[in-house]
């Protein structure tokens, strides 16, 4: 009998200092680069600034295709910096949608097969949230820091 899976990582609040600078890049990131209303989804790994991205156009049918690219990813990630982030961008609202919910299993299971304690995070243009625990962080009106400030 094979041992039970490892639960899906999963943010908890309150967020360390690290993950909330990644994550509010990642959404400022997003906020700078993409100006169309509709774009596609996109897989992201490592920190922003420097990581590697799967556009997903057009959507993969298959979670064993999802599985591969998170895998690959990851691996890809892990050689550029030492602390790599899983973070999804979409397009919409921060609540869950059904390319979260298709990405979830298979960035689980990249994880785990790689003993890589990071769970998939959602990105939007308003804010990120995590589609296990459900902890989020959300801004009207997001803005680079001045140089020199931290958080």
């Amino acid at each position: 009998m094979a041992p039970p899976l490892a639960p899906q990582p999963s943010l908890q609040a309150p967020v360390d200092q690290h993950t909330h600078a990644v994550l509010r890049a990642a959404t400022l990131e997003l906020v700078e680069s993409e100006d169309r209303r509709r774009f596609p989804v996109a897989v992201h790994a490592g920190v922003p600034g420097r990581s590697v991205r799967h556009v997903e156009d057009p959507p993969l049918p298959d979670a064993g295709l999802r599985a591969d690219v998170v895998l690959a990813l990851l691996r890809a990630s892990s050689a550029l910096v030492p602390r790599p982030a899983l973070w999804l961008t979409r397009p919409g609202q921060l609540s869950p949608h059904d390319d979260d919910l298709r990405w979830l299993g298979p960035a689980a299971w990249a994880a785990r097969a790689l003993g890589m304690p990071v769970g998939l995070v959602v990105v939007t243009r308003r804010g990120w949230f995590d589609p296990v625990s459900d902890v989020r962080r959300e801004w009207r009106r997001l803005r680079p820091r001045p140089v020199g400030s931290r958080t």
